[in-house]
């Protein structure tokens, strides 16, 4: 599994919002959810909007991440959890419509060279973004399947 570098996290409304009490282990892994993937895997979840994509820079699996969500005593950890999420989804929304509104230019290649751009706006991705409008808070989390 490829770990990816974590990302600068995204403001928040205030100082230390993002911090919550990591969930507490009897038995510590070196592998497993320590307190400081806990900690990056939240700041990458603002940062990324995407929990699959958070979990993997962490070098954890999604699965894993929602089992920890469940456990007893993650409740700082969830709070944690849907603010970044919630952080990130604005984040996206942004990108998103900042990119429809601004277009997207793709270079014109001719037997292996460049030859000029194209520009085009992307009405679709921009109808999209305003039909699902800006994200208020944290979608409702899924439960992944056993």
């Amino acid at each position: 599994m490829p770990i990816f570098p974590i990302p600068d996290p995204p403001e928040a409304e205030e100082p230390g919002a993002l911090a919550f009490t990591p969930v507490p282990f009897e038995r510590r892994r070196a592998d497993g959810w320590t307190e400081r993937r806990q900690r990056d895997f939240v700041t990458a979840l603002a940062a990324m909007g995407s929990v699959l994509h958070a979990a993997r820079a962490v070098g954890m699996t999604k699965r894993s991440a929602y089992q920890l969500r469940d456990r007893p005593g993650a409740e700082s950890f969830a709070a944690a959890w849907d603010l970044a999420l919630a952080i990130g989804y604005a984040d996206v929304f942004d990108k998103a419509l900042e990119r429809a509104t601004g277009g997207i230019t793709t270079p014109r290649y001719y037997k292996g060279k460049q030859v000029g751009t194209h520009h085009r706006l992307d009405f679709r991705l921009a109808m999209a973004a305003l039909n699902g409008g800006p994200p208020s808070s944290a979608p409702p989390r899924k439960k992944i399947a056993d």
